[in-house]
């Protein structure tokens, strides 16, 4: 995920977010087959999957016969998270950095949160503080 910092059309959000749930390499034509709601056309999956592929949210996984041929099968390069994440930090660039990440960090914990969540945050502080060492 290092230095990636792309949005997604809506589009390319609906097939992302079925490559997530899918959580498995998918060829062209199972996108087709499981986006039963999708907002796109058939015809166009082949425009998505390659600008996903320029902005490197997706990457090719391999290839399976379909027919007499054989086509690429596609997988996410990038979690949901990581994908939040890269919308968090570079999808507002009038916010810098380092604000930002406290700012966000302590909008989302204002809600109420149990002593077991806090303890994991605090972990991952911890582990983050370790590894700068």
């Amino acid at each position: 995920m290092d230095n990636l910092s792309f949005t997604l059309t809506k589009n390319e959000q609906e097939v992302m977010g079925l490559m997530w749930a899918q959580d498995r390499a998918l060829s062209r034509s199972e996108i087709i087959e499981l986006s039963t709601e999708r907002s796109w056309k058939k015809s166009s999956v082949h425009i998505l999957l390659n600008s996903m592929l320029n902005k490197g949210a997706i990457k090719v996984d391999g290839y399976v016969r379909t027919g007499k041929n054989y086509g690429r099968t596609y997988s996410a390069a990038v979690t949901r998270e990581e994908y939040q994440v890269i919308q968090l930090k570079y999808g507002m660039p009038f916010m810098t950095k380092t604000p930002a990440i406290t700012d966000i960090v302590s909008a989302l914990i204002t809600e109420d949160i149990d002593g077991e969540t806090l303890e994991k945050l605090e972990a991952i502080l911890q582990a983050r503080r370790d590894e700068k060492k």
